[in-house]
């Protein structure tokens, strides 16, 4: 996934910021609630129709995603909950950055772009959904097109560069197709196992 790669490529300077951000006390879930906020809020920049800033804004607030995490590790405060609220946040986050998006779409009464809305965010629900039942039966499941990277990538790159509706579209079908990569996954790991 492009996502692991990512990561592997920016290891370093994610430890060398979470030393930056240890000496100023701030916890991991402090910042993971701070990432969220900060999320959350360009949702309200995409219902008001400022897409470009908006996706300049969620390259920059995305970086808190990498940060509660490498904060987390470096000052070994990795915890159940820490994990849970970090993927609680970010469902919620996402959503609210879609939901900016159904409000602006609703508002110029663009109701084919809002159903595109609409599917993807109930595809990404299922992808994170997915994941999250599988691994609550034992089967490990990071399998699939579009995962949470992934998406938020598609996204700032429509916002960008004016390419909402192909890029609705791409996310309206493939986060769903991605959800099912996810349950035609677990059903073979499932099949091996009886």
């Amino acid at each position: 996934m492009l996502s692991e790669w990512l990561r592997g490529q920016t290891r370093g300077i994610v430890n060398s910021v979470a030393a930056l951000l240890a000496k100023s006390g701030i916890t991991p879930n402090q910042l993971t609630v701070v990432g969220f906020l900060l999320v959350s809020s360009v949702g309200l920049l995409l219902a008001r129709g400022m897409f470009r800033v908006a996706g300049m804004l969620i390259i920059v607030t995305a970086l808190f995603d990498a940060l509660d995490g490498g904060l987390a590790r470096y000052t070994n405060r990795v915890t159940p909950f820490g994990a849970f609220l970090d993927s609680s946040l970010d469902r919620y986050a996402e959503a609210a950055l879609y939901g900016g998006l159904l409000w602006w779409y609703m508002q110029q009464g663009a109701h084919v772009e809002a159903i595109f809305v609409y599917a993807a965010i109930v595809g990404s629900i299922m992808v994170s959904y997915t994941r999250a039942r599988a691994e609550g039966i034992g089967v490990e499941c990071k399998v699939g097109l579009l995962t949470r990277f992934e998406r938020i990538a598609l996204l700032v790159l429509a916002l960008l560069f004016n390419l909402l509706t192909p890029v609705l579209v791409i996310l309206a079908i493939f986060t769903n197709v991605t959800a099912f990569q996810r349950m035609w996954h677990v059903y073979r790991q499932t099949q091996q196992t009886v």
